[in-house]
């Protein structure tokens, strides 16, 4: 299954070369990437314009979010990854108090058209 979830990034030169880095290939700590795959997501990237991500995430059936927030609850690696990426996101205005990432609901397939 696929996801498309959006956050802003603080809308700085060197906030946005942070996060670029933190997440340049090979940066990204093995123990995070584990966490990743372990929920069952195949395949993730990030790309971005100005200040706004888009991250596309490909699971597998067995992926389940509210699993993956519980247990990156217990997992201090993983919380100390969010706890500096926190230091550069922004959640966009219209998502919820707790959200991080906000989910993009799809309007269009090109496969769905004649």
């Amino acid at each position: 299954m696929r996801h498309v979830l959006l956050i802003d990034l603080v809308d700085e030169a060197e906030a946005i070369a942070r996060y670029e880095a933190w997440h340049a290939a090979g940066a990204l700590p093995p123990a995070i990437g584990a966490s990743i795959r372990a929920a069952g997501i195949a395949a993730m990237e990030i790309y971005r314009t100005g200040n706004r991500l888009v991250m596309v995430m490909e699971t597998d059936d067995a992926f389940d979010p509210d699993a993956k927030a519980a247990a990156d609850a217990t997992n201090q690696a993983v919380q100390a990854w969010e706890a500096r990426m926190d230091q550069v996101q922004r959640p966009l205005s219209w998502a919820g108090d707790d959200a991080k990432w906000t989910p993009a609901r799809r309007i269009f397939s090109l496969a769905e058209q004649p």
